[in-house]
């Protein structure tokens, strides 16, 4: 008989409109009907749930996308332990990037620049009771509207608990400069994107320009990347606000050191990733993870041209400030910077 693995739980209590998780470890106990053979099945069993059957082909004979999987998470939960020394409380405002799908037992945490898009349009589809059967006829403005999907912070604190507890949670993360070089060129250098331009770049522009143009300074549309990073590794920028979603490190929106993700999704490996997930679901039949168009995604050599005009200086600064997102989902420093 196959030993259980070792799982984690998660529990809440409350502190008047807060909540704090406390982590811990519990054994994952199965009766003996539940008890798997050593047959390699990845079929979704009747009335299984998408973390149950993660956590039954975890004691298989693996394929090369569950051991890649399960490396990763191993992986982040190792670098947490070595970096992490203090437990925060987490509350409501912490979990409205987790999306629930309640029907096949899902929680997402969706992270701009990642394939969010796409992924709140397949989960539009499987949460919708049938109002949207083709993620791709969704636009993409209709995917972001408040309401459409439901946050994790809108529940009680029980049903938190539940559902951190017994959902199937997943990530998808990203290359950190590349999502960074992907967000600036969305934002700023996009006509259509004006209230980017209005709220961040005429702050940037007056904080960060030498002698700017007065029309500069009214639309902001016009701002370098090399004032961007100025802007973001500028100390008086995290104290006036929190960085907006798009440039915002990953570890700071989905909370992975205090949030055990089962899967660890990324953009390198979208398409075999987005499958994976739809399987452990049981929704491969009902919806199809959208292809991704690469003629205009931001590529690492992309990347490198925007880091020309850096001076080492401020790569440093940039690399330490996004340097825990690198660690935890195993990326290496990249090549065009100069660190030394």
């Amino acid at each position: 008989m196959i030993k259980p693995k070792v799982g984690r739980m998660f529990l809440a209590t409350c502190v008047g409109s807060f909540f704090i998780l406390i982590l811990y470890f519990q054994n994952i106990s199965r009766s003996a009907s539940e008890q798997i053979s050593g047959r390699n099945s990845f079929s979704v069993k009747s009335g299984r749930s998408p973390l149950q059957t993660l956590q039954e082909n975890d004691q298989l004979e693996q394929s090369a996308v569950q051991a890649t999987l399960q490396g990763r998470r191993e992986l982040l939960e190792e670098t947490c332990r070595t970096h992490t020394r203090k437990r925060r409380v987490l509350g409501p405002e912490d979990l409205r990037h987790l999306i629930v799908d309640d029907k096949h037992k899902l929680l997402y945490c969706y992270v701009p620049k990642v394939a969010c898009t796409n992924w709140k349009r397949v989960l539009m589809v499987l949460t919708g009771d049938g109002r949207y059967r083709e993620p791709l006829a969704i636009p993409a403005n209709e995917a972001h509207v408040v309401g459409n999907l439901r946050s994790l912070s809108e529940y009680s604190t029980a049903e938190i608990n539940k559902r951190l507890r017994t959902y199937l949670k997943f990530v998808f993360v990203r290359e950190p400069f590349e999502r960074l070089v992907s967000a600036y060129r969305n934002k700023f250098t996009r006509s259509y994107n004006t209230a980017f331009h209005k709220r961040y770049g005429t702050k940037i522009i007056r904080r960060h320009r030498v002698d700017p143009q007065a029309d500069a300074l009214e639309k902001g549309n016009d701002v370098s990347f090399e004032e961007f990073v100025y802007y973001l590794v500028d100390p008086q920028t995290q104290r006036e606000e929190p960085f907006n979603e798009h440039w915002e490190r990953v570890h700071s929106l989905c909370h992975p050191c205090l949030i055990h993700y089962d899967v660890v999704g990324k953009y390198e490996t979208l398409a075999q990733d987005s499958r994976y997930i739809l399987k452990l679901a049981g929704a491969e039949g009902e919806v199809k993870f959208p292809a991704t168009s690469k003629s205009t995604r931001t590529t690492g050599d992309m990347a490198a041209k925007f880091f020309d005009n850096i001076s080492p200086f401020y790569q440093k600064k940039l690399f330490n400030l996004y340097r825990m997102d690198f660690l935890l989902f195993n990326y290496s420093v990249p090549a065009y910077l100069k660190l030394r």
